[in-house]
Protein backbone atom coordinates (compact mmCIF):
# COMPACT_ATOMS: atom_id res chain seq x y z
CA UNK A 1 0.00 0.00 0.00
CA UNK A 2 1.24 3.26 -1.06
CA UNK A 3 2.52 5.86 1.48
CA UNK A 4 0.25 9.23 1.69
CA UNK A 5 2.41 12.43 0.74
CA UNK A 6 2.87 14.91 3.69
CA UNK A 7 3.33 18.44 2.51
CA UNK A 8 6.11 20.00 3.78
CA UNK A 9 5.11 23.85 4.07
CA UNK A 10 8.17 25.65 4.95
CA UNK A 11 7.96 29.21 6.60
CA UNK A 12 11.50 29.97 7.58
CA UNK A 13 11.22 33.40 5.07
CA UNK A 14 8.34 34.09 7.17
CA UNK A 15 7.28 33.19 10.55
CA UNK A 16 11.50 32.63 10.97
CA UNK A 17 12.23 35.94 9.97
CA UNK A 18 10.27 37.45 12.90
CA UNK A 19 13.10 36.33 15.52
CA UNK A 20 14.62 39.50 16.33
CA UNK A 21 17.98 39.82 14.62
CA UNK A 22 16.64 37.56 11.95
CA UNK A 23 15.21 39.88 9.10
CA UNK A 24 16.62 39.09 5.54
CA UNK A 25 17.51 41.33 2.07
CA UNK A 26 15.21 40.10 -1.02
CA UNK A 27 18.64 38.44 -1.72
CA UNK A 28 18.78 36.40 0.85
CA UNK A 29 15.14 35.35 0.76
CA UNK A 30 15.62 34.31 -3.30
CA UNK A 31 18.79 32.35 -1.76
CA UNK A 32 17.29 30.74 1.13
CA UNK A 33 14.06 29.54 -1.41
CA UNK A 34 16.12 28.44 -4.15
CA UNK A 35 17.97 26.23 -1.53
CA UNK A 36 14.39 25.22 -0.17
CA UNK A 37 13.37 24.48 -3.44
CA UNK A 38 16.17 22.21 -4.22
CA UNK A 39 15.19 20.27 -1.06
CA UNK A 40 12.08 19.65 -2.59
CA UNK A 41 10.04 21.48 0.36
CA UNK A 42 6.30 21.25 -1.40
CA UNK A 43 5.38 25.22 0.12
CA UNK A 44 7.87 28.10 1.07
CA UNK A 45 6.06 30.87 2.63
CA UNK A 46 7.71 33.85 1.07
CA UNK A 47 6.40 36.38 3.48
CA UNK A 48 3.64 38.96 4.03
CA UNK A 49 3.42 41.80 1.07
CA UNK A 50 1.37 43.63 3.22
CA UNK A 51 3.39 44.44 5.84
CA UNK A 52 6.37 46.53 4.00
CA UNK A 53 6.88 47.47 -0.09
CA UNK A 54 10.09 45.57 1.13
CA UNK A 55 8.09 42.60 1.69
CA UNK A 56 5.83 42.83 -1.04
CA UNK A 57 9.32 42.94 -3.55
CA UNK A 58 10.64 39.71 -1.60
CA UNK A 59 7.89 37.66 -2.23
CA UNK A 60 7.40 38.80 -5.98
CA UNK A 61 11.21 37.88 -6.15
CA UNK A 62 11.17 34.30 -4.54
CA UNK A 63 7.49 33.82 -6.46
CA UNK A 64 9.67 34.77 -9.75
CA UNK A 65 12.94 32.29 -9.08
CA UNK A 66 10.91 29.48 -7.62
CA UNK A 67 9.42 26.82 -10.37
CA UNK A 68 8.68 23.68 -8.54
CA UNK A 69 7.57 24.66 -5.20
CA UNK A 70 4.11 26.74 -4.31
CA UNK A 71 4.71 30.14 -3.42
CA UNK A 72 2.83 31.38 -0.45
CA UNK A 73 2.05 34.86 0.78
CA UNK A 74 0.51 35.88 3.86
CA UNK A 75 -2.57 37.76 4.64
CA UNK A 76 -5.04 39.15 7.10
CA UNK A 77 -8.88 38.94 6.32
CA UNK A 78 -9.34 42.36 4.28
CA UNK A 79 -9.37 42.78 0.57
CA UNK A 80 -6.12 44.99 0.68
CA UNK A 81 -4.05 42.36 2.37
CA UNK A 82 -5.82 39.80 -0.05
CA UNK A 83 -4.83 42.00 -3.28
CA UNK A 84 -1.24 43.13 -2.18
CA UNK A 85 -0.69 38.79 -1.84
CA UNK A 86 -1.96 38.05 -5.05
CA UNK A 87 0.11 40.44 -6.64
CA UNK A 88 3.07 39.42 -5.22
CA UNK A 89 2.20 35.70 -5.62
CA UNK A 90 1.38 36.28 -8.97
CA UNK A 91 4.61 35.34 -11.46
CA UNK A 92 4.61 31.54 -9.77
CA UNK A 93 3.84 28.68 -11.56
CA UNK A 94 1.89 27.46 -8.40
CA UNK A 95 0.72 30.53 -5.88
CA UNK A 96 -1.23 29.71 -2.37
CA UNK A 97 -3.15 32.66 -0.50
CA UNK A 98 -2.40 31.76 3.42
CA UNK A 99 -5.66 34.40 5.50
CA UNK A 100 -5.95 34.22 8.80
CA UNK A 101 -7.90 36.06 11.86
CA UNK A 102 -7.96 34.74 15.47
CA UNK A 103 -10.33 32.96 16.74
CA UNK A 104 -9.95 32.42 20.85
CA UNK A 105 -12.10 34.13 22.95
CA UNK A 106 -9.19 36.65 24.22
CA UNK A 107 -7.98 37.63 21.08
CA UNK A 108 -11.04 38.20 19.60
CA UNK A 109 -12.36 40.15 22.71
CA UNK A 110 -9.23 42.20 23.45
CA UNK A 111 -7.11 42.31 19.75
CA UNK A 112 -9.26 42.04 17.39
CA UNK A 113 -12.48 43.09 19.45
CA UNK A 114 -14.98 41.94 17.24
CA UNK A 115 -17.83 39.68 18.19
CA UNK A 116 -17.69 35.82 16.77
CA UNK A 117 -20.19 36.80 14.01
CA UNK A 118 -18.02 39.42 12.74
CA UNK A 119 -15.05 37.24 12.51
CA UNK A 120 -16.76 34.12 10.61
CA UNK A 121 -17.98 36.98 8.08
CA UNK A 122 -14.40 38.23 7.52
CA UNK A 123 -13.23 34.63 7.02
CA UNK A 124 -15.73 33.70 4.67
CA UNK A 125 -15.43 37.35 2.79
CA UNK A 126 -11.57 36.97 2.77
CA UNK A 127 -11.86 33.33 1.27
CA UNK A 128 -14.51 34.44 -1.42
CA UNK A 129 -12.72 37.58 -2.14
CA UNK A 130 -9.15 35.14 -2.93
CA UNK A 131 -10.99 33.06 -5.25
CA UNK A 132 -11.00 35.68 -7.64
CA UNK A 133 -7.48 35.25 -8.14
CA UNK A 134 -6.60 31.78 -7.09
CA UNK A 135 -8.25 28.77 -6.39
CA UNK A 136 -5.13 27.93 -4.08
CA UNK A 137 -6.55 29.14 -0.59
CA UNK A 138 -5.43 28.52 3.21
CA UNK A 139 -7.68 29.54 6.15
CA UNK A 140 -5.98 29.91 9.53
CA UNK A 141 -7.98 30.20 13.04
CA UNK A 142 -5.21 31.87 14.65
CA UNK A 143 -4.73 30.43 18.17
CA UNK A 144 -6.71 27.71 17.45
CA UNK A 145 -5.17 25.77 20.33
CA UNK A 146 -6.55 27.82 22.77
CA UNK A 147 -10.07 28.66 20.88
CA UNK A 148 -13.73 27.21 21.58
CA UNK A 149 -14.51 23.71 19.89
CA UNK A 150 -17.62 24.89 18.85
CA UNK A 151 -16.79 28.00 16.93
CA UNK A 152 -14.09 26.31 15.13
CA UNK A 153 -16.02 23.98 13.69
CA UNK A 154 -18.37 26.77 12.72
CA UNK A 155 -15.82 28.91 10.93
CA UNK A 156 -14.18 26.51 9.31
CA UNK A 157 -17.31 24.51 7.69
CA UNK A 158 -17.86 28.14 6.59
CA UNK A 159 -14.75 28.90 5.01
CA UNK A 160 -14.51 25.19 3.33
CA UNK A 161 -18.16 25.94 1.65
CA UNK A 162 -16.48 29.14 0.42
CA UNK A 163 -13.52 27.39 -1.04
CA UNK A 164 -10.88 27.27 0.90
CA UNK A 165 -8.62 24.18 0.11
CA UNK A 166 -6.14 23.80 2.87
CA UNK A 167 -7.23 24.40 6.49
CA UNK A 168 -4.41 24.90 8.87
CA UNK A 169 -4.66 24.70 12.90
CA UNK A 170 -2.43 26.64 14.61
CA UNK A 171 -1.00 26.17 18.32
CA UNK A 172 -0.27 30.08 17.96
CA UNK A 173 1.39 30.50 21.59
CA UNK A 174 2.59 26.91 22.15
CA UNK A 175 -0.27 25.99 24.42
CA UNK A 176 -0.98 23.01 23.81
CA UNK A 177 0.58 19.20 24.61
CA UNK A 178 0.27 16.49 22.41
CA UNK A 179 -2.67 14.03 23.24
CA UNK A 180 -4.69 17.78 23.67
CA UNK A 181 -3.51 18.75 20.11
CA UNK A 182 -4.16 15.48 18.24
CA UNK A 183 -7.74 15.03 19.66
CA UNK A 184 -8.61 18.75 19.04
CA UNK A 185 -7.85 17.39 14.99
CA UNK A 186 -9.50 14.57 15.30
CA UNK A 187 -12.32 15.98 16.99
CA UNK A 188 -12.52 18.95 14.31
CA UNK A 189 -11.75 16.33 11.30
CA UNK A 190 -14.65 13.76 12.53
CA UNK A 191 -17.26 16.71 13.20
CA UNK A 192 -17.16 19.81 10.62
CA UNK A 193 -19.53 17.57 7.43
CA UNK A 194 -16.94 19.06 4.48
CA UNK A 195 -13.95 18.12 6.67
CA UNK A 196 -13.05 15.69 3.80
CA UNK A 197 -12.52 18.52 0.92
CA UNK A 198 -9.48 19.54 2.35
CA UNK A 199 -6.15 19.11 3.45
CA UNK A 200 -5.68 19.48 7.31
CA UNK A 201 -2.56 21.16 8.48
CA UNK A 202 -0.71 22.61 11.88
CA UNK A 203 1.22 24.79 12.88
CA UNK A 204 3.00 24.67 16.04
CA UNK A 205 5.30 26.83 18.39
CA UNK A 206 7.77 25.66 20.81
CA UNK A 207 7.19 27.64 24.29
CA UNK A 208 6.97 24.33 25.88
CA UNK A 209 9.34 22.90 23.75
CA UNK A 210 5.99 20.41 22.49
CA UNK A 211 5.97 22.13 18.69
CA UNK A 212 7.44 18.91 17.02
CA UNK A 213 5.46 16.17 19.37
CA UNK A 214 2.20 17.91 19.17
CA UNK A 215 3.19 18.70 15.00
CA UNK A 216 3.66 14.82 15.00
CA UNK A 217 0.78 13.78 17.11
CA UNK A 218 -1.33 15.85 14.60
CA UNK A 219 -0.06 13.94 11.73
CA UNK A 220 -0.30 10.55 13.44
CA UNK A 221 -4.57 12.54 13.82
CA UNK A 222 -4.92 12.96 10.25
CA UNK A 223 -2.99 16.13 9.10
CA UNK A 224 -1.43 16.07 5.86
CA UNK A 225 0.91 19.33 6.23
CA UNK A 226 3.32 20.20 8.68
CA UNK A 227 4.39 24.59 8.78
CA UNK A 228 7.92 24.30 9.84
CA UNK A 229 11.22 26.22 9.67
CA UNK A 230 14.88 25.09 9.29
CA UNK A 231 16.80 24.70 12.95
CA UNK A 232 13.11 25.75 14.48
CA UNK A 233 13.84 29.12 13.91
CA UNK A 234 10.76 31.70 15.24
CA UNK A 235 9.89 34.65 17.17
CA UNK A 236 10.05 33.08 21.11
CA UNK A 237 11.34 30.16 21.57
CA UNK A 238 10.38 28.78 17.59
CA UNK A 239 8.74 27.04 15.48
CA UNK A 240 8.32 23.01 14.46
CA UNK A 241 11.77 21.91 13.43
CA UNK A 242 11.86 21.20 10.01
CA UNK A 243 14.82 18.48 10.00
CA UNK A 244 13.00 17.21 12.84
CA UNK A 245 9.87 16.50 11.13
CA UNK A 246 10.96 14.91 8.33
CA UNK A 247 13.14 12.53 9.96
CA UNK A 248 11.08 11.35 12.51
CA UNK A 249 8.50 10.41 10.08
CA UNK A 250 11.34 9.20 7.62
CA UNK A 251 12.82 6.92 10.48
CA UNK A 252 9.68 5.81 11.84
CA UNK A 253 7.93 4.86 8.63
CA UNK A 254 6.98 1.77 11.09
CA UNK A 255 4.01 3.55 12.80
CA UNK A 256 3.11 6.79 9.83
CA UNK A 257 1.46 6.19 7.10
CA UNK A 258 2.94 8.90 5.53
CA UNK A 259 6.50 10.00 3.83
CA UNK A 260 7.74 13.49 2.47
CA UNK A 261 9.72 14.20 -0.76
CA UNK A 262 11.99 15.91 1.05
CA UNK A 263 15.66 15.12 -0.38
CA UNK A 264 17.57 14.62 3.68
CA UNK A 265 20.82 15.08 2.04
CA UNK A 266 20.75 18.65 1.73
CA UNK A 267 19.29 19.39 5.31
CA UNK A 268 22.76 20.19 7.00
CA UNK A 269 23.45 22.63 3.83
CA UNK A 270 20.33 24.43 4.16
CA UNK A 271 20.82 24.57 8.26
CA UNK A 272 24.43 25.75 7.82
CA UNK A 273 22.67 28.33 5.30
CA UNK A 274 20.00 29.68 7.45
CA UNK A 275 22.84 29.75 10.47
CA UNK A 276 24.63 32.25 8.22
CA UNK A 277 22.27 34.66 7.21
CA UNK A 278 20.53 35.00 10.00
CA UNK A 279 22.81 35.26 12.89
CA UNK A 280 21.52 32.42 14.84
CA UNK A 281 23.94 29.39 15.56
CA UNK A 282 22.74 26.37 16.33
CA UNK A 283 22.76 24.77 19.43
CA UNK A 284 25.70 21.65 19.47
CA UNK A 285 23.07 18.76 21.51
CA UNK A 286 20.55 19.93 18.93
CA UNK A 287 18.65 17.06 17.41
CA UNK A 288 19.66 15.96 13.51
CA UNK A 289 21.80 19.38 12.56
CA UNK A 290 23.63 19.83 16.00
CA UNK A 291 27.24 19.43 15.75
CA UNK A 292 26.92 16.41 18.61
CA UNK A 293 24.21 15.17 16.86
CA UNK A 294 25.94 11.99 15.85
CA UNK A 295 28.81 12.02 18.39
CA UNK A 296 29.43 9.15 21.05
CA UNK A 297 31.45 9.81 24.06
CA UNK A 298 31.03 7.34 26.05
CA UNK A 299 32.55 3.99 26.07
CA UNK A 300 29.92 2.10 25.85
CA UNK A 301 28.75 3.82 22.90
CA UNK A 302 31.44 3.54 21.43
CA UNK A 303 31.88 0.26 21.36
CA UNK A 304 28.61 -1.07 20.49
CA UNK A 305 28.39 1.60 17.24
CA UNK A 306 32.07 0.06 16.14
CA UNK A 307 30.38 -3.16 16.79
CA UNK A 308 27.45 -2.47 14.56
CA UNK A 309 26.17 1.44 13.87
CA UNK A 310 22.76 0.67 14.54
CA UNK A 311 23.24 -0.29 18.06
CA UNK A 312 22.90 3.55 18.92
CA UNK A 313 22.40 5.39 15.63
CA UNK A 314 18.70 5.47 14.44
CA UNK A 315 19.97 7.19 11.25
CA UNK A 316 22.85 7.42 9.09
CA UNK A 317 24.82 10.88 9.53
CA UNK A 318 24.96 10.66 5.89
CA UNK A 319 21.48 11.20 4.93
CA UNK A 320 21.44 14.47 6.62
CA UNK A 321 24.54 15.71 4.83
CA UNK A 322 26.92 15.20 7.58
CA UNK A 323 30.29 13.35 6.19
CA UNK A 324 32.08 13.38 9.89
CA UNK A 325 34.06 15.47 8.86
CA UNK A 326 35.74 14.30 5.91
CA UNK A 327 38.84 15.98 4.70
CA UNK A 328 38.40 17.18 1.46
CA UNK A 329 41.03 19.73 0.39
CA UNK A 330 44.56 21.62 1.32
CA UNK A 331 46.49 24.29 0.06
CA UNK A 332 47.42 22.59 -3.52
CA UNK A 333 43.61 22.43 -4.29
CA UNK A 334 42.51 24.01 -7.39
CA UNK A 335 39.42 26.19 -8.33
CA UNK A 336 37.63 23.46 -9.92
CA UNK A 337 38.02 20.63 -7.01
CA UNK A 338 36.80 23.39 -4.86
CA UNK A 339 33.79 24.21 -7.21
CA UNK A 340 33.00 20.54 -7.34
CA UNK A 341 33.08 20.30 -3.37
CA UNK A 342 31.17 22.89 -2.97
CA UNK A 343 28.57 21.59 -5.57
CA UNK A 344 28.58 18.07 -3.61
CA UNK A 345 28.22 19.96 0.00
CA UNK A 346 24.92 21.57 -1.64
CA UNK A 347 26.21 25.22 -0.99
CA UNK A 348 26.52 26.31 -4.60
CA UNK A 349 27.95 29.84 -4.98
CA UNK A 350 24.78 32.05 -6.35
CA UNK A 351 27.71 33.73 -9.25
CA UNK A 352 31.09 33.83 -10.05
CA UNK A 353 31.83 36.68 -8.34
CA UNK A 354 30.90 35.13 -5.11
CA UNK A 355 32.86 31.66 -6.39
CA UNK A 356 36.09 33.90 -6.71
CA UNK A 357 35.83 35.59 -3.66
CA UNK A 358 35.35 32.36 -1.58
CA UNK A 359 37.98 30.45 -3.46
CA UNK A 360 40.62 33.26 -2.30
CA UNK A 361 39.63 33.40 0.92
CA UNK A 362 39.90 29.20 0.92
CA UNK A 363 43.33 29.90 -0.36
CA UNK A 364 44.10 32.59 2.63
CA UNK A 365 42.84 29.74 4.87
CA UNK A 366 44.69 27.03 4.00
CA UNK A 367 48.31 28.82 4.21
CA UNK A 368 46.70 29.61 7.84
CA UNK A 369 44.93 25.73 8.64
CA UNK A 370 46.72 22.90 7.34
CA UNK A 371 43.23 20.77 7.21
CA UNK A 372 40.15 22.18 5.48
CA UNK A 373 37.23 20.34 6.76
CA UNK A 374 33.63 20.41 4.90
CA UNK A 375 32.67 22.87 8.53
CA UNK A 376 35.64 24.96 7.11
CA UNK A 377 33.62 25.27 3.34
CA UNK A 378 30.38 26.32 4.53
CA UNK A 379 31.99 28.89 7.06
CA UNK A 380 33.81 30.76 3.75
CA UNK A 381 30.41 30.28 1.89
CA UNK A 382 28.91 31.85 5.28
CA UNK A 383 31.03 34.81 4.64
CA UNK A 384 30.61 35.60 1.61
CA UNK A 385 26.70 36.47 2.37
CA UNK A 386 28.04 39.57 2.62
CA UNK A 387 29.69 40.32 -0.42
CA UNK A 388 32.15 43.72 -0.21
CA UNK A 389 29.84 45.88 -2.36
CA UNK A 390 28.02 45.66 0.85
CA UNK A 391 30.51 46.63 3.08
CA UNK A 392 31.11 49.87 4.71
CA UNK A 393 33.12 48.94 7.21
CA UNK A 394 35.84 46.60 5.97
CA UNK A 395 38.70 45.24 8.76
CA UNK A 396 41.61 45.95 6.46
CA UNK A 397 44.82 45.58 9.90
CA UNK A 398 44.53 44.36 13.59
CA UNK A 399 47.42 44.22 15.98
CA UNK A 400 45.56 43.06 20.02
CA UNK A 401 48.13 43.10 22.71
CA UNK A 402 47.17 41.28 26.06
CA UNK A 403 49.66 40.18 28.73
CA UNK A 404 49.33 38.95 32.28
CA UNK A 405 49.36 42.05 34.47
CA UNK A 406 49.00 44.50 31.88
CA UNK A 407 46.01 46.43 29.99
CA UNK A 408 45.13 44.62 26.90
CA UNK A 409 45.15 46.70 23.50
CA UNK A 410 43.72 46.64 20.23
CA UNK A 411 44.94 48.81 16.99
CA UNK A 412 42.55 48.05 14.04
CA UNK A 413 42.75 49.88 10.45
CA UNK A 414 39.11 49.74 8.82
CA UNK A 415 38.11 50.99 5.29
CA UNK A 416 35.02 53.43 5.90
CA UNK A 417 32.67 53.93 2.84
CA UNK A 418 36.74 53.23 0.75
CA UNK A 419 38.59 55.59 3.08
CA UNK A 420 41.23 54.23 5.59
CA UNK A 421 41.09 54.86 9.47
CA UNK A 422 42.57 53.93 12.28
CA UNK A 423 41.93 53.42 16.26
CA UNK A 424 43.64 52.22 19.20
CA UNK A 425 41.83 51.58 22.12
CA UNK A 426 41.81 49.51 25.98
CA UNK A 427 39.72 47.19 27.17
CA UNK A 428 39.05 44.16 29.92
CA UNK A 429 40.06 41.92 27.09
CA UNK A 430 41.32 41.77 23.34
CA UNK A 431 37.96 41.60 22.14
CA UNK A 432 36.64 44.08 24.46
CA UNK A 433 39.47 46.48 23.14
CA UNK A 434 38.63 45.43 19.29
CA UNK A 435 35.06 46.45 19.57
CA UNK A 436 36.18 49.84 21.31
CA UNK A 437 38.29 50.27 18.75
CA UNK A 438 35.88 49.80 16.14
CA UNK A 439 33.22 51.94 17.98
CA UNK A 440 36.23 55.01 18.02
CA UNK A 441 35.80 54.94 14.22
CA UNK A 442 32.11 54.09 13.39
CA UNK A 443 30.62 55.51 16.65
CA UNK A 444 27.55 54.23 15.58
CA UNK A 445 25.83 54.33 19.03
CA UNK A 446 24.72 50.48 19.11
CA UNK A 447 23.96 48.21 22.06
CA UNK A 448 25.93 44.68 22.05
CA UNK A 449 22.97 42.24 23.49
CA UNK A 450 24.73 39.06 22.55
CA UNK A 451 28.23 37.97 21.96
CA UNK A 452 28.92 33.98 21.19
CA UNK A 453 31.69 31.76 20.32
CA UNK A 454 31.49 28.24 18.33
CA UNK A 455 34.53 26.31 17.11
CA UNK A 456 33.74 25.29 13.41
CA UNK A 457 35.70 22.20 13.35
CA UNK A 458 37.82 20.39 15.94
CA UNK A 459 41.73 20.89 16.90
CA UNK A 460 43.76 23.87 18.28
CA UNK A 461 44.34 25.20 14.85
CA UNK A 462 39.99 25.37 14.39
CA UNK A 463 38.37 28.21 13.06
CA UNK A 464 36.29 30.40 15.70
CA UNK A 465 32.92 31.03 14.33
CA UNK A 466 31.64 34.12 16.07
CA UNK A 467 28.22 35.66 16.17
CA UNK A 468 27.11 39.72 17.53
CA UNK A 469 24.07 40.95 17.84
CA UNK A 470 23.84 44.62 17.99
CA UNK A 471 20.59 47.04 18.68
CA UNK A 472 20.07 50.69 17.51
CA UNK A 473 16.71 52.31 17.27
CA UNK A 474 14.22 49.35 18.44
CA UNK A 475 16.18 47.32 14.89
CA UNK A 476 18.29 44.26 16.07
CA UNK A 477 20.80 42.36 13.98
CA UNK A 478 23.38 39.56 14.05
CA UNK A 479 26.47 39.58 12.43
CA UNK A 480 28.67 36.93 12.39
CA UNK A 481 32.34 36.24 11.68
CA UNK A 482 34.97 33.15 11.59
CA UNK A 483 38.69 32.81 11.64
CA UNK A 484 41.08 31.23 13.02
CA UNK A 485 42.07 33.85 15.54
CA UNK A 486 38.96 34.64 17.36
CA UNK A 487 39.87 38.05 18.38
CA UNK A 488 40.15 39.04 14.72
CA UNK A 489 36.79 36.70 14.17
CA UNK A 490 35.18 38.63 16.71
CA UNK A 491 35.74 42.07 15.11
CA UNK A 492 34.98 40.51 11.72
CA UNK A 493 31.27 39.44 13.25
CA UNK A 494 31.19 42.98 14.89
CA UNK A 495 31.86 44.65 11.52
CA UNK A 496 29.45 42.47 9.61
CA UNK A 497 26.49 43.57 12.51
CA UNK A 498 27.58 47.22 11.90
CA UNK A 499 27.35 46.92 7.75
CA UNK A 500 23.63 45.60 8.40
CA UNK A 501 22.39 48.68 10.06
CA UNK A 502 24.49 50.68 7.49
CA UNK A 503 23.31 48.63 4.47
CA UNK A 504 20.80 50.67 2.02
CA UNK A 505 19.32 47.41 1.52
CA UNK A 506 15.82 47.38 2.92
CA UNK A 507 15.70 44.81 5.01
CA UNK A 508 12.29 43.25 4.56
CA UNK A 509 11.02 42.97 8.08
CA UNK A 510 13.49 45.87 9.88
CA UNK A 511 11.41 44.66 13.31
CA UNK A 512 11.47 47.93 14.29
Amino acid sequence: MAKEHLIIFDTTLRDGEQSPGASMTREEKVRIARQLEKMRVDVIEAGFPAASNGDFEAVRAVAEAIKESTVAALCRTNDKDIARALEAIKPARSGRIHTFIATSAIHMEKKLRMSPDEVVTAAVNAVRYARNGTDNIEFSPEDAGRSELDFLCRIIEAVIKEGATVINIPDTVGYNVPEQFADRIRSLRSRIPNSDKVIWSVHCHNDLGLAVANSLAAVMAGARQVECTINGLGERAGNTALEEIVMAVRTRQDIFPCDTRIDTTLILSASKMISSITGFPVQPNKAIVGANAFSHEAGIHQDGVLKHRETYEIMRAEDVGWNANKLVLGKHSGRTAFKARLKELGTEADSEQVLNAAFARFKELADKKHDIFDEDLHALMSDEAVTPEHEHYRLVYSRFHSETGETPTAQITLTVGGAEQQATADGSGPVDAAFKAIESVAQSGADLLLYSVNAITTGTDAQGEVTVRLSKEGRIVNGQGSDTDIVVASAKAYLNALNKLQSTLERVNPQV
